[in-house]
């Protein structure tokens, strides 16, 4: 009898275990896949009566030539008694970019879906592309076309002016870019007027700069150009840079 009611209670938890196998198994079945949420920045906070600061991000963008203005800028919010600058990233995408270096960055807006704020200063770091491939993308270009009509500034760092050329808008001014591409430059935009020995070039609404570690030098000069020099000095200071304009080489047009 003993035995008998050991193998009748072993029979009830194989029943048990199977039923509830079968109902862990129907209920998966009939539950609707949960759906990823797509990736996207945290909306930037557009405070009123500033600067607002585009940054124009691809894959291939390079870290310096974007951290280094952004730093800069960013960092406007934090003196007093200035109109501080408002800054995010736009690219052609919402999904990650992934920097040369490797860096993933989530943009801020869409430019070709999103409403965008105005722009007053667009920002072109260099991208590992910017020789080539991207100067075909007719949307990017269109973009900064659309975009320099209207903005106060146009700054470029290393190769990204040649995104600017491409868009014609270095036509008739003076520019500079990356030391070792400026006969790039010349041959692929020969009615142009490229420098090189300078660090930056500011004409009309235009800085373009060699780019690298001296994007630093660029920002912060139309930082000392917006706000004047203590201003930019502090700016300087709180990222341990010593700033001092005229010990830069660069060119102004008047």
């Amino acid at each position: 009898m003993a035995l008998f009611k050991n193998h009748y209670w072993y029979i009830l938890l194989l029943v048990g275990l199977v039923t509830s196998c079968e109902d862990s198994s129907n209920s998966v079945a009939t539950e609707p896949a949960a759906k990823p949420s797509p990736l996207r920045a945290d909306a930037p906070d557009i405070q009123p009566d500033r600067y607002n600061v585009a940054f124009l991000i691809m894959d291939g963008v390079y870290n310096t030539e974007l951290t280094a203005p952004y730093d800069i800028f960013q960092h406007t919010i934090f003196r007093d008694s200035i109109k501080a600058m408002n800054t995010f990233l736009v690219a052609n995408t919402l999904a990650p970019i992934t920097t040369f270096e490797g860096i993933q960055l989530l943009p801020h807006f869409n430019y070709l879906t999103d409403s965008l704020p105005p722009i007053d200063i667009l920002v072109v770091p260099s991208a590992e592309h910017h020789l080539d491939t991207d100067l075909e993308d007719e949307k990017m270009i269109a973009f900064v076309q659309q975009v320099a009509a209207d903005a106060q500034f146009v700054t470029s760092h290393c190769d990204g002016a040649f995104v600017l050329a491409q868009a014609g808008l270095l036509k008739d001014k003076v520019s500079t870019t990356f030391p070792s591409d400026v006969e790039a430059m010349r041959e692929r935009f020969p009615d142009h007027d490229i420098r090189e020995g300078v660090l930056f070039v500011h004409d009309g609404k235009y800085i373009t700069s060699a780019g690298g570690a001296k994007s630093f030098e660029a920002a912060l000069y139309l930082a000392e150009h917006l706000y004047g020099a203590a201003i930019a000095r502090r700016l300087a200071k709180g990222l341990v840079i010593n700033w001092d304009l005229s010990t830069v080489p660069h060119l102004v047009i008047e």
